[in-house]
């Protein structure tokens, strides 16, 4: 999948600055697409030069200027034919399971070291993301937010985030029980 059409799912909601999209992509395509802000900026320059985001230049007062960037007819068309296309089973490439893969016995506290980064990490994401269900659900139930809000792609997403990072908590805790019945057997 190209970030911009990443960008475009982020852009049905209405207008955005660069910098708002980054935030968005923080708060919630992050869990599904990362993108750095140089990337953002190089991509909404590129999709401004291909007509699928217009972008206005907004005047501020003891700020810089923003520009703000909005969908053309051109790029709602583009996503929708993104979306249509088939989609590819994902793969995994992760650097960590290649450590764990290959460790011996001289690894493990290495490979704990990089286990334990992962489970922080990934319980840190579960906390923002479970912020984030409280906003979008703004007191409501989960069963009548899905019966009720105009667009429920961004919390079905969100959704997916949460058992992803749930399921790396499960593992990385996992490892670490076994890495630690090793070295008590071991010593």
């Amino acid at each position: 999948m190209a970030l911009r059409n990443a960008v475009l799912a982020q852009l049905v909601h209405g207008e955005a600055s660069g910098y708002e999209l980054a935030k968005g992509f923080d708060a919630s395509v992050a869990n599904f697409w990362m993108a750095t802000p140089q990337q953002l900026y190089r991509e909404l320059d590129r999709m401004a030069t291909e007509g699928l985001i217009d972008t206005q230049v907004v005047q501020q007062d003891r700020r810089p200027n923003k520009r703000v960037h909005t969908m053309t007819p051109a790029g709602r068309e583009a996503l929708h034919d993104f979306i249509g296309e088939p989609t590819k089973p994902s793969a995994m490439r992760d650097d960590l399971l290649v450590k764990v893969h290959g460790m011996d016995t001289d690894d493990v506290s290495a490979v704990r070291a990089a286990v334990t980064e992962r489970l922080e990490w990934a319980q840190g994401k579960l906390d923002r993301y479970e912020r984030l269900r409280t906003l979008i659900l703004d007191g409501r139930t989960e069963q009548a937010y899905l019966a009720e809000a105009d667009r429920i792609g961004p919390y079905l997403t969100l959704l997916r985030g949460l058992t992803f990072e749930q399921e790396n908590v499960r593992w990385a805790e996992f490892v670490l029980k076994v890495l630690d019945r090793r070295s008590v057997q071991h010593f």
